[in-house]
């Protein structure tokens, strides 16, 4: 019987020193967010308050408590800079400023966000106005205002479509150019063309796949992450409240993440979001795993969206009201370990 107990006693321990190995090697996710919409909306003569907003303290503190980390912020390319080329506006530039310090006041990142979709008014980016040294010069502009911010991330652009990989590549580089020339060492997300869609990524949707073309991004500091989104409705726009897509998404995530893995990089999912119906919890759930999972490949996310403006009947709306809370913050809040990691947005000088 004494020896019996030995061995269970030495058994137990050894479950619990492999287990407590197995725990001390999974890492979570550096950034657990949402979008926070306001500062895109309207056209570029909109008016603050009427037009266009900005998130308010109460709901950035809302999001914090919840144990988010990361807030991705879109804002108007041409109401930042009204003309290409030229100084920034200081008035919206103050505007994007304070929404930034409220977000940091909370403790969490922030991801700049042009939400721009490619395109400056209606010319598409690396065509003349806005050539690639237009985008780099309104990059380096941006940079220099938020060049070495700790928690302070630039997304180089929301969803660039209709442009041939080839020529988003270039644009891409010209921008990472730009930040990089001014000195700033912030993380920088990079997306690909054709919505930078997860499900596309390998496919030759213009002018060759993303998963091959952008394997061509050059940054001289190496620090650097793609952006992705991936909806669930059946053609992947998130324009449905229906989740007929579920399994080609979650499909689409495990796919990029052997892609990410094979060649060594690291993903940001920028956009995602589902109703509240059980086909697309699933799929969240799901998709969320996979990439807490997979921290090695995956640095984190933020769920589209919340945001003052956004109407009680938006089926993907996580923002907080005076109703029960959505079942996607449930899930997205779920996700956050007890001890999100504080992750670099900035890479240390000389490394």
């Amino acid at each position: 019987m004494r020896r019996k107990r030995l061995l269970h006693g030495l058994l137990v321990a050894a479950v619990t020193a492999v287990s407590s190995i197995a725990h001390a090697t999974e890492a979570p996710l550096c950034y657990y967010g949402v979008n926070l919409s306001g500062g895109e909306y309207g056209e570029r003569g909109g008016v603050y308050g009427t037009n266009y907003t900005y998130p308010t303290e109460e709901t950035i503190s809302y999001f914090a408590k919840k144990g988010m980390t990361i807030i991705r912020l879109p804002f108007r390319w041409e109401r930042l800079q009204p003309k290409l080329g030229a100084r920034l506006d200081d008035d919206e530039l103050q505007r994007l400023k304070d929404a930034v310090a409220l977000v940091r006041k909370h403790k969490m990142s922030v991801l700049l966000d042009p939400h721009n979709f490619g395109y400056y008014d209606k010319d598409q980016i690396g065509k003349p106005p806005a050539t690639n040294a237009a985008f780099a010069d309104f990059w380096a502009r941006l940079s220099v205002e938020f060049s070495n911010h700790d928690g302070v991330l630039f997304g180089l652009m929301n969803e660039p479509h209709d442009i041939p990989a080839a020529d988003w590549l270039k644009a891409a580089n010209a921008a990472i150019r730009g930040i990089r020339a001014v000195g700033a060492r912030n993380l920088i997300l990079v997306p690909g063309t054709a919505w930078s869609g997860a499900a596309s990524w390998e496919t030759d949707v213009i002018g060759g796949a993303n998963g091959t073309v952008m394997l061509g991004v050059r940054d001289p500091l190496d620090f650097y992450a793609y952006e992705f989104h991936q909806y669930l409705d059946a053609d992947s726009s998130g324009t449905h409240e229906t989740c007929e897509g579920a399994k080609a998404a979650t499909d689409a995530i495990t796919n990029v993440t052997s892609w990410l893995k094979k060649n060594g990089k690291r993903g940001f999912l920028g956009e995602f979001g589902a109703s509240a119906n059980a086909d697309c919890l699933d799929g969240l759930k799901t998709m969320l795993t996979t990439m807490s999972d997979n921290s090695d490949a995956w640095i984190g996310f933020s769920y589209w969206a919340a945001g003052e403006w956004w109407p009680a009947t938006e089926p993907f709306n996580v923002q907080p009201r005076d109703t029960p809370e959505r079942p996607q913050m449930r899930l997205l809040e779920q996700m956050v370990p007890k001890h999100a990691p504080d992750c670099a947005a900035v890479k240390p000088a000389g490394k």
